[in-house]
């Protein structure tokens, strides 16, 4: 059956619901908020990117008002931004056993296609702030890694959103024993989804004329 990629606008993105991956160990170790693969994403590691998103939200809105709400829509932070710093290292295991790699000029070329279809730079780097929680200064890091979702999805023949894909990710998961302080939530396949903000999850480097039909 012939495969047709799915895309989608930058600024219409939906939230999506992200599977869980099944994981080993119990409780994180002491004074971490995860462990994954022996070492340790420490509390003050997570804090740190919480507040470079905090900083950027109070940048990119003019009043106090507008800075509540922003903060108001993004109550769970801290435990969207610890998903996705697993579920990037959980990426990059699985896009490494199947031998993926990126280059900086894939990534380029990704970021040129998104700000085109969001009117700039500037734009682009909005949208993925108010999306996504993903601050500017880790705009590149973050599009690196839809590009290795996207080349990982095309060697295994399938998509981002189709089981095979998510078999991979589980799969790396297990290799890496993740462990997550139950503070901020499960980490388990077995007991359904979170949402989670993850834009590597959507194939959105396509250039907008074809999000238009």
């Amino acid at each position: 059956m012939h495969r047709r990629r799915r895309t989608a606008l930058v600024l219409s993105a939906a939230i999506v619901a992200a599977p869980l991956l099944a994981a080993c160990g119990n409780d994180a170790h002491p004074g971490a908020a995860a462990v994954v693969d022996g070492q340790r994403i420490t509390v003050a590691q997570l804090q740190s990117r919480v507040d470079e998103v905090r900083r950027a939200q109070r940048a990119a809105v003019a009043d106090e008002t507008q800075y509540e709400q922003a903060v108001a829509r993004t109550g769970t932070l801290a435990r969207d931004t610890l998903h996705q710093m697993v579920l990037d290292r959980v990426l990059d295991r699985a896009a490494r056993d199947a031998g993926v790699s990126v280059t900086p000029r894939e990534v380029q070329d990704m970021r040129t296609g998104l700000e085109q279809q969001a009117g700039g730079s500037k734009g682009l780097e909005t949208a993925w702030l108010q999306q996504y929680g993903v601050p500017p200064q880790r705009l590149d890091e973050n599009l690196r890694l839809q590009v290795e979702a996207q080349k990982l999805a095309m060697a295994l023949h399938t998509d981002t959103s189709q089981p095979a894909f998510w078999k991979a990710l589980s799969t790396a998961s297990h290799e890496l024993r993740i462990d997550l302080n139950p503070r901020y939530g499960a980490w388990d396949v077995e007991k359904g989804g979170v949402d989670a903000k993850t834009p590597w999850l959507r194939n959105v480097s396509a250039p907008a004329a074809q999000q238009t039909a």
